[in-house]
């Protein structure tokens, strides 16, 4: 088994292999666990998500339901176990997991920044293996080379490099100054060049605006 098997077993499902480690602490994990792989919606997911069977049964929690099936089958094939980050208490610690795979930092604005995604990074599980496989070695921080436009993006200052007033964002998008974000997507996460250049779709970013302001689909 190897990194570029698992990259292109998660491309035939619009997913992005965003990185991974060796395990040395195996809280969370199985304890024979030796490589763990993140997973993570690349730029063409959202038009292979809405035509699977959860988006169009108009059932709650599509998404959710899409990737705890479409991950543990990929885990099955490779002899591994899917850990998925929603489903109740105890979580799993993706943040640490995502600062673990040397290829995700914390941001100036305290989000993940991902060396590929930027601020639109997103996970949709994990698998871990029982090879220790060899991984990518780790990306450079983009944030120690950028303008870091995200500290200004945002218009009500809700998210800032001082930290995040939720109840500010939300009053921002129940208004109508916030209708683009509503369909854009938080002007935070676009303002990175990173996230620019990954292309995630307009429909996905407007879903998950939706499901944080309370809504079911």
């Amino acid at each position: 088994m190897s990194y570029d098997q698992i990259e292109r077993l998660a491309a035939a499902q619009h997913l992005d292999c965003l990185g991974g480690f060796h395990p040395e602490d195996l809280s969370h994990l199985p304890d024979w666990c030796e490589t763990l792989v993140l997973l993570g919606p690349g730029p063409t997911f959202w038009q292979h998500f809405d035509a699977s069977p959860e988006w169009q049964d108009g059932q709650t929690d599509p998404m959710d339901r899409w990737s705890d099936r479409v991950i543990t089958e990929m885990a099955a094939q490779l002899d591994g176990q899917a850990l998925l980050p929603f489903g109740g208490a105890p979580f799993k610690p993706f943040f640490t997991w995502a600062l673990q795979s040397g290829q995700a930092w914390q941001s100036p604005v305290n989000l993940l920044v991902h060396s590929q995604a930027g601020l639109m990074v997103s996970y949709r599980g994990a698998i871990a293996l029982r090879e220790r496989i060899a991984l990518a070695p780790p990306a450079e921080r983009p944030c120690d080379t950028c303008p870091k436009p995200c500290l200004t993006a945002c218009t009500p200052r809700a998210l800032t490099g001082e930290g995040y007033d939720v109840p500010a964002c939300i009053a921002h998008l129940a208004s109508a100054a916030g209708a683009e974000n509503m369909a854009k997507g938080c002007s935070v996460r676009r303002a990175c060049p990173l996230s620019q250049s990954y292309a995630r779709m307009e429909g996905q970013s407007a879903y998950h605006m939706r499901i944080f302001m309370g809504e079911s689909r």
